[in-house]
């Protein structure tokens, strides 16, 4: 009987604490935020990064936008007349053309022309015009306790903890509702692991266009884009496009505008 209960205790011992529970209402996102604070240490979130989650809110538009999103629900030529492709193909040659030199070293070091990047750019923000009004650790926060997709959001909160560690973004930082960042829109996760210092300053900020548009191209040859080769659909690259954003209609759009831009 003791050694029972001795093994008992053992295995007690040696289990894995349990996870944060998720939550679909405001209710219950302080246990989860100090469960979840639990996690976070464990991975090696830092001081700055614990104080930041713990100073996060319930984000309640943001989940209003995460139930929210028609636009994709949307024919693709419908799709692109809402989101103004006309204008974003059209500012998108003058872009290129101004900046020529940039972008041609952004091809150059990563293997992605201009188009599809631009396209990017001028999808996700109207070229920087608009790049959310959220506070980002709360809104990823809070995505990562929603039940609907936190597995797919912890690591994209947990990422944005050790991004405050590093200084890279604040606990005030402002992104979109979801919690993406600067020019082009990057998760927490995809900043630390594809962000680029692309104006030499010695630091990573999406909200600078070079580093936001350098990371971008990083992103796409991470995911294994071929150089030189296109990227319409049906088409190599084109798979690439996809790991960007996982709406059909999204993808098609950017390689279309990418071309006509290239054109």
């Amino acid at each position: 009987m003791l050694r029972s209960v001795v093994l008992i205790a053992a295995l007690t011992l040696a289990a894995p604490a349990l996870s944060a529970q998720c939550g679909n209402t405001a209710s219950g996102y302080n246990a989860w935020k100090a469960a979840f604070a639990k996690e976070a240490a464990q991975a090696g979130v830092g001081n700055r990064g614990l104080a930041a989650l713990a100073g996060t809110s319930y984000a309640q538009r943001t989940i209003a936008a995460d139930r929210n999103q028609k636009s994709f629900k949307y024919s693709l030529s419908k799709f692109m007349q809402i989101r103004g492709a006309d204008t974003i193909v059209a500012q998108g040659r003058k872009r290129k053309a101004r900046d020529a030199g940039f972008y041609a070293s952004l091809e150059k070091k990563y293997g992605v022309p201009p188009g599809v990047i631009i396209a990017i750019h001028g999808m996700e923000t109207g070229f920087g015009n608009f790049m959310g009004d959220s506070n980002v650790v709360s809104s990823i926060s809070t995505l990562a306790y929603d039940c609907r997709r936190s597995e797919f959001f912890t690591g994209h909160a947990l990422a944005a903890l050790k991004l405050v560690d590093r200084g890279i973004i604040s606990p005030n930082s402002i992104g979109a509702k979801h919690g993406e960042l600067g020019h082009t829109q990057f998760l927490p996760g995809n900043v630390l692991k594809y962000g680029q210092d692309g104006n030499g300053d010695g630091r990573i900020d999406l909200n600078n266009l070079a580093d936001a548009l350098a990371s971008t191209a990083n992103f796409l040859k991470g995911k294994g884009w071929k150089r030189g080769v296109g990227y319409q659909e049906g088409q190599p690259n084109f798979t690439v496009i996809k790991q960007w954003n996982a709406a059909g209609v999204y993808q098609k759009a950017i390689a279309i505008m990418g071309g006509k831009i290239d054109r």
